[in-house]
């Protein structure tokens, strides 16, 4: 007897899931940090600080940037209303379109400028902060933000969302197909 064999996948096939299971997972990271900030899970918002409970998720870490020529510009925004709402949706909506894998395109842009200005507020090139306190950073240049960066970028070059996400519906709507960016 003979044992029947599902065809080998082809490196493709295994490349584009390897992609999808990225995309997935780094769109979880995003969500979790929403609804960590959101609800205060106890992670790295405690309960009392959470947004709905009147929290900011700005105040607490642009308000300790203590490095880098854009300190006082962070210290000026952290817990700003605005930087608030627009940190929260960012991450709500960069995570969104990961996990469903559409809007791949504004989603890399958004996240990318998102790890910048986060990468920028930890200024790795620096090696003391200004009150003269080593910055503990590891690499002047290239820092988890920049990866971070660099993913989303690839994710949506890739086209990452046709496999197990639901780019390929997303992509028929008129809206998509008139406005390219938004695939």
């Amino acid at each position: 007897m003979s044992a029947v064999h599902a065809p080998a996948r082809t490196q493709a096939e295994t490349g584009a899931m390897a992609l999808a299971v990225l995309r997935i997972a780094t769109g979880l990271l995003f969500l979790w940090a929403f609804v960590d900030k959101a609800f205060g899970l106890g992670y790295a918002t405690q309960p009392k600080n959470a947004w709905f409970e009147g929290g900011s998720p700005t105040k607490g870490f642009l308000s300790r940037v203590a490095v880098g020529p854009f300190e006082p510009v962070f210290h000026d925004i952290a817990g700003a209303w605005w930087a608030d709402v627009l940190f929260m949706a960012g991450l709500l909506a960069i995570g969104v379109a990961l996990v469903l894998g559409i809007g791949l395109r504004i989603a890399a842009a958004g996240g990318a400028v998102m790890m910048l200005l986060m990468w920028a507020a930890e200024w790795p090139p620096a090696q003391h902060t200004s009150g003269g306190e080593p910055t503990m950073s590891t690499n002047p240049v290239i820092d988890y933000h920049v990866v971070y960066a660099l993913v989303l970028i690839a994710l949506a070059a890739t086209a990452s969302g046709a496999t197990r996400g639901l780019a390929r519906r997303w992509n028929t709507l008129p809206v998509v197909k008139a406005n390219p960016w938004l695939r």
